[in-house]
């Protein structure tokens, strides 16, 4: 059996000396680095202390853990030694001057999904690699498109150490090999099936949602007895690393819409470095990624922490989620002869 090829192989392959192209590998594989050591540390759980214990609120509602600031200076530390002119992180509330001359910004969340380590469940690290501009030391530089972005995707530190991600060739999936300490590809070019029967949400908020994401999911609950004509399985696990993994895997359709709540009307994930890079790893594995009403890569940031809706997964069940938000189909839902509770229901 051949071995499969090395991070650092395919990087050189795709690169092929050309110097913007050689910063991204650089980026991505000092990224890497971080990766494993992250990958050791939470492998030894309670033996390496209490990482999830709290060190006081950030931002807002945000539960800042002590293995948060430590996945952030270690992942800081290695962008020092990459071509980096700057680093903005969840764990930040500015971007960090790391070399004014270098030519990409990179924007971390550097460990999404920490609420959940003290329950030994996958948490990741997403990350999200930009052309640098001017002022690179400011927030201004950061808010870029996610068409602008030169590689993104995230670790996945869970039964196995996984690297998702796409410089726009594809979305790759590297496996972390323990034994000698190299991500080795694993899943080349990734293709999430177009449709789907499993859905990602949180459905203890349901009484907070609008109408097309209450329509959506009804929907689906209803299963084969419903409009949709078959059955649908639900999935949480309240990291959303290991969610969209998941889609990634097998499909599936994840949500985490804004909602009524104080502080939820945007939705949760950081627009910057959170859901422009799952939406570029979706969207070049066949999928799609959308706020509900316009595509993901197209939103134009308005500050370095801005939150957003999410909608992204199997393209068919993604579209079919996004034309609920138009509200034709909704109004016929309500209607008095074909709502649910209607005369033309059955």
């Amino acid at each position: 059996m051949n071995q499969p090829q090395s991070l650092a192989a395919y990087f050189s392959g795709w690169a092929a000396d050309r110097p913007a192209r050689l910063a991204v590998a650089a980026t991505v594989r000092a990224l890497a680095t971080a990766a494993i050591e992250l990958a050791e540390l939470l492998g030894r759980g309670a033996l390496a202390g209490t990482l999830g214990r709290s060190t006081g609120k950030k931002g807002e509602g945000d539960d800042q853990k002590e293995i948060d600031l430590l996945a952030n200076d270690s992942i800081v530390e290695v962008l020092r030694g990459a071509p980096v002119a700057s680093v903005a992180s969840e764990e930040m509330d500015a971007p960090l001057l790391l070399d004014e001359k270098a030519p990409l910004l990179v924007a971390v969340d550097p460990l999404d999904g920490s609420s959940n380590i003290d329950a030994d469940l996958s948490i990741g690290t997403i990350f999200t690699v930009l052309p640098a501009l001017e002022h690179n030391e400011d927030p201004s530089a950061f808010l870029q498109c996610g068409v602008n972005q030169l590689a993104g995707g995230f670790f996945l530190y869970g039964p196995q150490t996984v690297l998702v991600v796409t410089v726009g060739a594809g979305t790759q999936i590297f496996t972390l090999d323990r034994s000698t300490g190299t991500f080795l590809l694993t899943h080349p070019k990734v293709e999430i099936p177009q449709r789907t029967n499993e859905y990602a949400i949180n459905d203890s908020n349901s009484r907070h949602w609008d109408d097309p994401i209450r329509t959506y999911i009804d929907d689906c609950r209803r299963g084969k007895d419903g409009p949709r004509g078959r059955d649908f399985n639900m999935r949480w696990t309240g990291s959303p690393v290991a969610d969209i993994y998941r889609i990634v895997s097998r499909g599936g359709i994840y949500l985490y819409p804004g909602d009524k709540r104080r502080g939820f009307r945007d939705g949760r994930l950081r627009l910057i470095y959170e859901a422009n890079p799952i939406a570029w790893v979706i969207e070049q594995a066949g999928g799609v990624a959308s706020t509900g009403r316009e595509r993901l890569l197209e939103v134009r940031p308005a500050s370095l922490h801005q939150r957003v809706p999410v909608i992204a997964g199997s393209r068919i069940e993604v579209e079919h989620a996004v034309r609920l938000h138009d509200g034709f189909q909704i109004r016929g839902e309500r209607s008095p002869l074909f709502s649910r509770r209607g005369l033309l229901r059955f």
